[in-house]
């Protein structure tokens, strides 16, 4: 596991807690409205996308090492 790849992990673990913060926050007033629920499925997407993002990364990284190229 390379430096990409540890950073990818903590990207994607920040994400997770900084969604979950937000989840709890919303529902801080004991009730969960129509807004709460799409800020969240919102929130859900960006990370996933985010999360995507990462992985791409990674494996163009991958694909830049010569050791990794076709002969």
């Amino acid at each position: 596991m390379g430096y990409e790849d540890t950073k990818a992990d903590v990207k994607e673990t920040m994400r997770d807690v900084d969604n979950k913060a937000k989840e709890t926050w919303r529902k801080a007033d004991g009730q969960e409205s129509l807004s709460d629920k799409v800020a969240n499925a919102g929130d859900d997407i960006r990370d996933a996308l985010g999360n995507a993002g990462d992985e791409i990364n990674r494996h163009r990284d991958d694909m830049d090492d010569p050791a990794n190229r076709p002969v």
